[in-house]
């Protein structure tokens, strides 16, 4: 996400924000981007992979919609907070390689 009445014609690094935690894009806090804008920061990116992907986590009883890729999905999703966005497991999937793949950053999946 952007920061409120950023220049979008010249936006900085510290003008994107992480949907899920709202903090800012840094050097240390490298991020993710999915549709229409929506990001998500290395750190919550691992807590998500965490919780959704080494893990056993039932599937819930009604779809929820993924801010990343903008689809109501049948499958667990994750959030910072309880009434917060949500990311579905597929995305955090894609994104932990994505940035994984970006070996500028040091950001590795977690492990078991």
């Amino acid at each position: 996400m952007r920061k409120p009445g950023c220049n979008e014609e010249n936006v900085q690094m510290s003008d994107v924000l992480c949907d899920f935690c709202m903090q800012e894009w840094t050097d240390d806090r490298p991020m993710v981007e999915g549709h229409q804008g929506s990001c998500v920061c290395g750190q919550c990116l691992s807590a998500a992979y965490r919780s959704m992907v080494l893990t056993e986590v039932p599937v819930p009883d009604a779809p929820a919609k993924c801010i990343l890729c903008l689809e109501m999905r049948s499958e667990p999703t994750w959030s910072h907070q309880p009434d917060g966005p949500r990311a579905c497991r597929r995305c955090v999937r894609q994104s932990a390689a994505v940035l994984q793949k970006a070996t500028e950053f040091g950001w590795r999946k977690p492990e078991a």
